[in-house]
């Protein structure tokens, strides 16, 4: 799918630079931050799921501690 990104002045120098310093063009650049952005956004997904299980599993638990 194409999309246009619209950046700044400075982040577009920033990113020319990143991608000339790594080698790679502008557009692998960005897309590596995405991918990576959206695998962040996973795990925190699954953190929190996982987080607010362990709270109701172990929640008498955690208020007798907190007595």
């Amino acid at each position: 799918m194409a999309m246009t990104l619209r950046l700044s002045e400075s982040q577009s120098a920033a990113l020319r630079q990143r991608a000339e310093l790594e080698g790679r063009s502008m557009q692998q650049v960005a897309l590596d931050a995405i991918e990576e952005y959206l695998v962040r956004a996973a795990d925190d997904a699954t953190t929190d799921e996982l987080a607010a299980r362990g709270a109701h599993r172990f929640a008498e638990l955690l208020r007798r501690l907190g007595e």
